[in-house]
């Protein structure tokens, strides 16, 4: 029996692009793979068939012969025949992937030589409040791994230099073909840096980096708030045998303050007052982060919880010219500790009030007057 066209196999017309070619390609693979249809022998041939259509029609110069000539252009050592190719265990590994993860993940941090990229790292800060406010430059210390100067980074000793691994031919990866899969692993013997050193480094073991103490200064913008995060570009660890360094990730948290509370750019302060003030009227003073002082008037007759809004007397906003607003919450306080005299003045103050003097707990206590009548005239 002769064999089937090879777009009658793939199920696609002469003027397929490349990419209509591959796609039809991958899905009948994943759909015929003998994996897939065990002891299934139609789907085994039906693979093979696809296969060697597909290493026929992917090449522009086999794809031209066979338009031409057909079967013949590859029988008796025409222009080569198909068969199970480099590509086709490209194509293989990229199906593993797929169903069992990246199998070359491992190997993307590292380049050339062994050359690792260096870990982030995060360092936590305290600022305080005012700090936050006007914003600060601050030097920290940190202990960092960083390049070895008696390697310059390479791992080797001084006079020597790493040899490329014999196993892995410097790639950092070895190929195993496990029937019609061609798997792709760290090689074991380099453990993926694609080189060995004979005759580390005596200062870094052969590591290429060492650990030092380092004096950073950081720009802290006014208006950060608690849990902001800033990035240092190449200021983590130093990369593996000269590889790139990581970042550092400067964590802030702003101590508690004890007048304000802070929520986004607003400000918030309770001042208490004197029961005397709240019920006359009077002024007190609020001091600002900003350094200054703001007047408060206070209406006679102003209640417990009473806020007054100051504009702009905020945080400022992060990256803008904008300020949030400071409010004080008033706290009328109670006397304590009094005198004898101050009680007797109290109680004639209470024999000289009314309901207009309390006119909250006056209709207050009438409701509940009204309320226990209700029930009595139900009952």
């Amino acid at each position: 029996m002769g064999k089937r066209d090879f777009y009658e196999v793939l199920g696609i017309t002469r003027t397929a692009s490349e990419t209509e070619i591959k796609v039809a390609f991958r899905k009948l693979a994943m759909q015929c793979h003998p994996d897939r249809n065990p002891g299934n022998v139609s789907a085994e041939i039906q693979f093979r068939e696809i296969n060697e259509a597909y290493e026929v029609l992917k090449d522009p110069q086999k794809r031209g012969a066979y338009d031409r000539y057909g079967h013949a252009a590859f029988e008796q050592g025409g222009a080569g025949g198909p068969g199970f190719g480099n590509d086709f265990s490209d194509f293989m590994t990229d199906i593993f992937d797929t169903f069992f993860g990246d199998t070359r993940g491992g190997a993307r941090q590292r380049g050339a030589g062994g050359r690792e990229r260096g870990a982030d790292m995060r360092y936590n800060l305290e600022i305080t409040l005012e700090e936050a406010f006007t914003g600060k430059n601050q030097t920290i210390e940190i202990p960092v791994s960083i390049v070895c100067e008696a390697c310059s980074g390479s791992g080797a000793k001084a006079g020597s230099r790493p040899r490329q691994c014999p196993t892995c031919g410097g790639a950092g990866r070895v190929r195993a073909q496990q029937g019609f899969f061609a798997i792709e692993r760290t090689c074991p013997t380099c453990q993926g840096r694609g080189q060995i050193i004979e005759d580390p480094c005596d200062v870094c073991s052969g590591s290429g980096r060492t650990t030092s103490n380092r004096s950073l200064s950081i720009n802290i913008p006014p208006g950060v708030e608690d849990g902001t995060r800033i990035r240092l570009t190449g200021e983590g660890e130093a990369g593996l045998r000269g590889g790139p360094a990581g970042d550092l990730y400067i964590f802030l948290s702003v101590r508690p303050h004890e007048l304000y509370q802070r929520d986004g750019a607003d400000l918030f302060c309770r001042v208490p007052v004197s029961m005397v003030t709240a019920a006359l009227g009077g002024e007190f003073d609020v001091p600002t982060l900003a350094g200054q002082e703001v007047r408060v008037q206070v209406p006679a007759g102003t209640q417990t919880g009473k806020q007054f809004r100051l504009r702009g007397k905020g945080m400022p906003v992060l990256r803008t010219r904008d300020f949030g607003d400071l409010y004080i919450q008033v706290v009328v306080e109670t006397p304590q500790n009094l005198t004898r005299r101050q009680k007797e003045l109290l109680a004639e103050f209470d024999q000289e009030s009314s309901r207009d003097t309390h006119p909250e707990s006056a209709g207050f206590f009438s409701r509940v007057k009204e309320f226990f009548d209700g029930l009595g005239g139900n009952s």
